[in-house]
C-alpha cells in the first residue's frame, strides 16, 4: 500500500492489508516467500471459530505444480468473484503496492513472488470496499473449504485451486510465516488476502485481515487457448 495521501472519495484506506503486506516486505529479507513450513495445513492461528476448516470436510488430492505462467484473471464462482489480475511490486515502504482505488474490482498479484499454479505460495490481494460500494474481495470471508478458485494464466491454462481454510488474523496476532509460507512442500498454493474485522473511522484502519488459503487440485485450458 502506498504511504501517500489518498485522494478524497476514491475508497477507504485499507490499512489492515497495508500493514499485513508491509510485514511481507520485511519477511522477504529473511526467507524466500515460496518456502513455507511443511506439515499439516490445519490452521494454528487466526479466528478459526468464525471460519477455519470444519471437521469432516473431505478435500481432493493436490495436483502436480504447473510450469510458471503469469496470471490474468481470477474467479471464485461460489462468491460471484470474477476479476482481472495485475502484477504489483513493492512500494517505497516495502509493502506490496495494491491496485489503485480507481480500480476497486481488480486484483493485485505479487509479481516478484510465485506465479499461481507453480510450486510455492502465490499471493493475490484486493480491496474489500470503497467509500461508496463493495470492492472485489468484499465477500471473501464467506469462502468455505472445498470452494473452487480458478486462475486463468497467460499460457492458456486455467489453474484450479480448492480452498483449504479461511482465517481471520487480528493485527496483534498476525503470523507472517503462516500466511505467506507454503503449507506443504511441493504443493502449488494460493493466498487471497483482504481486510477484515472492524473498521475504525477515526484512524482509517481495519482490525484484521481475512486470508483464504487454497492449493492446486486441477488444470485445464481456456476455450480459446489464449
Amino acid at each position: 500500500m502506498s504511504s501517500g495521501t489518498r485522494p478524497a472519495g476514491t475508497g477507504r484506506l485499507v490499512t489492515g492489508v497495508a500493514w499485513a503486506l508491509l510485514l511481507l516486505g520485511l519477511w522477504l529479507w529473511g526467507r524466500e516467500v515460496t518456502e513455507g513450513p511443511g506439515g499439516s495445513s490445519a490452521p494454528t492461528h487466526g479466528d478459526i471459530a468464525a471460519v477455519g476448516r470444519p471437521l469432516g470436510v473431505a478435500l481432493p488430492p493436490a495436483h502436480a505444480p504447473l510450469a510458471p505462467a503469469e496470471p490474468r484473471r481470477v474467479e471464485v464462482p461460489s462468491l460471484g468473484i470474477a476479476a482481472p489480475i495485475v502484477a504489483r511490486g513493492l512500494d517505497g515502504t516495502g509493502a506490496i503496492d495494491p491496485p489503485p482505488f480507481s480500480m476497486p474490482h481488480t486484483v493485485g498479484w505479487f509479481g516478484a513472488g510465485t506465479q499461481p499454479g507453480a510450486a510455492g505460495a502465490a499471493l493475490l490481494v484486493g480491496h474489500v470496499d470503497t467509500d461508496t460500494r463493495p470492492a472485489v474481495f468484499y465477500g471473501l470471508s464467506a469462502a468455505r473449504p472445498g470452494a473452487k478458485v480458478r486462475v486463468t494464466r497467460t499460457d492458456g491454462t486455467v489453474a484450479e485451486f480448492t480452498v483449504d481454510d479461511v482465517q481471520v488474523f487480528p493485527r496483534e496476532d498476525f503470523d507472517a510465516t503462516r500466511v505467506y509460507g507454503r503449507r506443504e512442500p511441493g504443493r502449488a498454493e494460493l493466498r487471497l488476502i483482504t481486510c477484515g474485522g472492524t473498521f475504525d473511522r477515526t484512524d482509517g484502519t481495519y482490525s484484521a485481515n481475512v486470508v483464504v488459503s487454497a492449493y492446486l487440485t486441477g488444470a485445464g485450458t481456456t476455450a480459446t487457448g489464449t
